[in-house]
């Protein structure tokens, strides 16, 4: 039986003023007993900036007062969003969502300590969506690709790029390559390359002719059925990469953000492993129903120890809440769903 604990809110806004509206979306990574959570605010001008704190047996032990991480560039004038964190080989990656008021572009920053992070820059070239879905009708990807292709063009206008979120790396090179995963709507995908130099606007177009070699996850069941979009950074377990992502189901009352589960082979992760059919955990809760977006929970970092999996989420959109998992009962239920 899988048993999953809510520990409740973690994080809630305060009176500092880039935080006054919203905490969401967190980043979280783990040493010597602390973790490091790196979350999305949001000040009363519905500008995104990344905050930082530190959390000890799930209580606060520092929180800054400002930003770490806030607009700077053009690209990224109206907010930096819902950041992910990795270690690999010495350095700190962190991803975030670069918005500018019309195209979201996934960017990244790097630091040795925690403390100092040095931007640098977009991931993906500005590709526009009207290129996209002409690149998607001849790539034989479902067709809901090229639907979400012509639906943001008309949102946005002809000039809006191909949007790009949730974003991260896995944890170690497969084969001496980065592997990247990111979301390109309805699904997740993977790109693997040698170094970021690699990642030019040809390399991009050129594998984006071929995305569906390279998919993870398509939306499979009906709490999936509008999209789903990764998560937190997989953590690696005997059985394979365990990597939790959030679904969205389109119902007759709205959207339903939900929390799910899936696994990928340790050697080849764009090979699932097995997939539960059903969310992990969905909003329940009243501060996961009510806030500045409805019926949302969006897990995006995850911190083992021993055997107890935490899972940090963003609830409603307004305040950040864990939840805790054994992660051997979640991976025997997974086992049980093969695929």
């Amino acid at each position: 039986m899988m048993l999953i604990e809510d520990l409740g809110v973690i994080l809630s806004t305060t009176d500092n003023e880039f935080e006054k509206r919203a905490v969401l979306n967190p980043a979280c990574i783990a040493e010597g007993g602390i973790t490091h959570m790196f979350y999305r605010a949001i000040d009363q001008n519905n500008i995104s900036t990344i905050g930082r704190c530190q959390i000890k047996n799930n209580k606060v032990i520092l929180r800054d007062n400002r930003p770490l991480i806030f607009p700077e560039h053009n690209f990224e004038r109206c907010g930096v969003e819902d950041p992910r964190i990795v270690y690999l080989e010495g350095i700190y990656y962190l991803f975030y969502t670069a918005y500018d008021g019309r195209d979201a572009s996934a960017a990244y920053a790097v630091s040795s300590d925690l403390r100092n992070f040095e931007k640098r820059g977009p991931i993906f070239p500005a590709i526009l969506y009207k290129d996209a879905g002409k690149i998607f009708k001849k790539a034989g990807l479902p067709e809901k690709y090229e639907w979400y292709a012509k639906r943001y063009e008309k949102e946005k206008g002809q000039e809006v790029s191909l949007w790009e979120k949730d974003v991260f790396l896995l944890p170690e090179k497969i084969e001496g390559n980065f592997f990247l995963i990111h979301r390109v709507m309805p699904g997740i995908q993977a790109i693997s390359f040698r170094n970021f130099s690699d990642l030019t606007e040809k390399s991009w177009k050129d594998y984006l002719a071929n995305m569906a070699k390279f998919v993870i996850l398509n939306p499979k069941y009906k709490f999936e059925n509008r999209r789903v979009g990764g998560g937190s950074p997989p953590i690696k377990t005997k059985h394979g990469w365990l990597l939790i992502f959030h679904a969205i189901e389109e119902t007759s009352s709205g959207k339903i953000y939900h929390a799910a589960a899936t696994l990928l082979d340790l050697k080849n992760p764009l090979h699932v492993i097995a997939r539960l059919p059903f969310p992990l955990f969905s909003p329940k809760e009243r501060d996961e129903k009510e806030g500045l977006v409805r019926n949302v929970v969006f897990p995006t970092g995850c911190v083992l120890e021993k055997n107890n999996l935490f899972i940090y989420y963003g609830a409603a959109d307004s305040r950040i809440k864990a939840k805790k998992i054994n992660i051997i009962e979640l991976i025997n239920e997974l086992l049980k769903y093969k695929i």
